[in-house]
């Protein structure tokens, strides 16, 4: 095998939708013990008038409560540029470490740049608790999960392997959404198309993959779980036999159409200080920079 992952063991997966952002959030728990994992959590934001809220992480906190599970990684795909992440919050009421990849270092140079962060800003991922290298293992009760770096969509992304399923990020959609754009700073659709022939060829084809966002094309109902098999027979973009050309031309030709996140601005700037507003001012305000003709 592969990767030392045991594809028997059947996580529980609990799925939590933000309508606000599209995302879907995860809490994974072992199903040999109360240990579990939150994935790509959603801090709320009310953009226009610079509030944010936890209301959608407290779903979360109170599933996890009444479940009587206990959190041991809090744990981020990659750098969200359309959500802001709450792993702070839930990691200050129910304890577990913060992970990413780490290639977060590449992303916080990046855009340490385009927001104008002074030096006091560390961009050496240490923010997080752990930095994943590619092929990294860690525990979740008794269950191994399994790191994959999938790059493309960022530069940081990851697919976390969990007994069965794997949660992929913005690496890949739904079979029907296809796949994620490569058009951000340090995106490439080349090397995109290479990350999700890595997680369908790797994988086993009944392996459950779950998804970060949704946007329910053509108007079906929201959905986030599907299979490597499904995705390599049926994804519009990535199935078997589309050659690494033919995807890059037509995610180039679709990224040049998109609008950017209406998020990306307060989004990056949290999400590369592991979900942390940016410090105070003098007076004891925080404050979001809008850089101007950048992104």
């Amino acid at each position: 095998m592969p990767y030392p992952v045991d594809p028997s063991i059947a996580p529980k997966v609990a799925a939590f939708f933000d309508p606000e952002t599209n995302t879907i959030s995860y809490v994974v728990n072992d199903p040999g013990s109360s240990s579990c994992a939150v994935i790509d959590s959603v801090m709320d934001i009310d953009y226009a008038a610079g509030r944010i809220s936890y209301k959608s992480a407290d779903v979360i906190i109170e599933y996890i409560q009444l479940n009587r599970l206990k959190v041991e990684w809090l744990l981020e795909t990659h750098a969200h540029a359309d959500h802001l992440s709450a792993a702070p919050y839930i990691q200050q009421r129910l304890g577990g470490k913060l992970g990413i990849g780490e290639h977060i270092v590449t992303v916080q140079e990046t855009f340490g740049k385009v927001f104008n962060e002074g030096t006091e800003f560390r961009r050496d991922g240490s923010q997080f608790d752990r930095l994943f290298k590619d092929g990294d293992t860690y525990e979740i009760g008794g269950m191994t999960a399994f790191v994959m770096h999938t790059p493309g969509h960022t530069p940081a992304c990851t697919t976390h392997v969990i007994g069965d399923a794997a949660f992929v990020g913005d690496t890949l959609f739904m079979p029907d959404g296809g796949t994620a754009r490569a058009d951000f700073p340090g995106g490439d659709a080349h090397v995109l198309f290479r990350s999700i022939r890595k997680v369908l060829e790797t994988l086993p084809a009944q392996t459950r993959l779950f998804m970060c966002h949704d946007y329910a094309p053509n108007g079906r109902e929201i959905r986030w779980e599907t299979t490597v098999g499904e995705e390599r027979k049926h994804n519009i973009h990535v199935r078997d036999g589309v050659s690494e050309d033919e995807f890059v031309t037509l995610r180039e030709s679709r990224d040049k159409t998109l609008s950017m996140p209406r998020l990306i601005v307060p989004s990056l700037q949290v999400n590369i200080r592991a979900g942390h507003l940016p410090e105070p001012d003098a007076s004891g305000k925080v404050f979001l920079k809008v850089p101007v003709n950048v992104l």
